[in-house]
């Protein structure tokens, strides 16, 4: 039977990567998002999920925040729906994380590098169809890199295509993107037998961990209710949005209809009027009926 917990409910994800307990899970998904370019050894998780007991009712909090050995701070979060702004809080959340590091008088050489990574199951870039998208302060052509300092780091879900075979999933990144769609689907044998890291061995074990436990399922429960809530209201205001603007358009056709039929019983100039709004083709329609009316027509 399929574990039947979804990895990307805000609370497993924190007790995933953001958990003590189990720092090779977090240590694999940050070498897998950071490449060859930084190994890392050891890893503390700054803002665990202390007890029952903790609110959770705050997304803020189910944020992982963590730091490496060698003092790179790490913002990682799980969005299941687009908000407004979001690569403006990425960018404010980064620097934010960055200038945190030093107080007055302090010198700047002590800046360790500040790094988000926000794994989304939406498209924010739909100029793109990279999955992981890596954003650094660089030159114009990318060849001049000018601090290692910011970064931040994108993992769009949808993106990705789920394999049709059974293969061993090696590439991390590739990995990761598949546990995040289809764990919730899979056994705990076929999540050991489809990837060849232990890390996600142990991260089935926590997926089970929360299936069983009353008080975690629970809160699972809960968390679920809340991302699908938001996402049916995002979804509700977007078919509003669509609704308001086709009525919107039905209105502008039908008075820039009436405004040419009038046009064409004063015999006036037929200029454009394509770029009016609502209340301009109002008012000229309101002129072009007074201009009738002393005519006597």
């Amino acid at each position: 039977m399929a574990i039947g917990i979804d990895p990307t409910v805000d609370y497993v994800f924190k007790l995933l990567l953001g958990s003590p307990e189990h720092p090779a899970i977090t240590l694999h998904f940050l070498n897998a998002i950071l490449g060859d370019e930084i190994q890392i050894t050891e890893v503390e998780i700054l803002n665990p999920i202390l007890g029952k007991d903790d609110d959770i009712d705050k997304l803020s909090i189910l944020d992982v925040a963590a730091r490496d050995s060698t003092g790179r701070l790490y913002d990682i979060e799980m969005q299941t729906t687009l908000p407004a702004g979001l690569s403006q809080r990425l960018a404010y959340y980064t620097a934010s994380l960055y200038v945190s590091q030093i107080g007055e008088g302090d010198d700047y050489s002590l800046l360790r590098p500040a790094i988000s990574i926000c794994v989304l199951d939406a498209i924010l870039l739909r100029q793109s169809l990279q999955i992981h998208s890596d954003f650094r302060l660089r030159n114009r052509d990318g060849t001049i890199e000018l601090t290692e300092g910011l970064q931040i780091h994108l993992l769009e879900l949808p993106k990705y295509m789920l394999p049709s075979d059974n293969r061993v999933v090696t590439d991390p990144v590739e990995a990761w993107c598949y546990f995040f769609r289809r764990a919730d689907e899979m056994t705990a044998a076929e999540i050991r037998q489809r990837f060849s890291s232990s890390a996600f061995n142990e991260a089935a074990e926590v997926l089970e961990m929360i299936q069983r436990t009353p008080e975690q399922r629970n809160q699972y429960e809960l968390r679920l209710k809340a991302q699908r809530d938001e996402r049916a209201r995002m979804q509700y205001a977007v078919d509003q949005a669509r609704q308001e603007g086709e009525a919107l358009g039905e209105a502008r056709g039908a008075g820039r209809g009436r405004i040419e039929l009038l046009r064409e019983l004063l015999g006036v100039d037929q200029t454009s009027i394509a770029d009016l709004s609502i209340e301009q083709l109002a008012a000229l329609e309101g002129d072009l009926k007074r201009q009738l009316r002393e005519r006597g027509v």
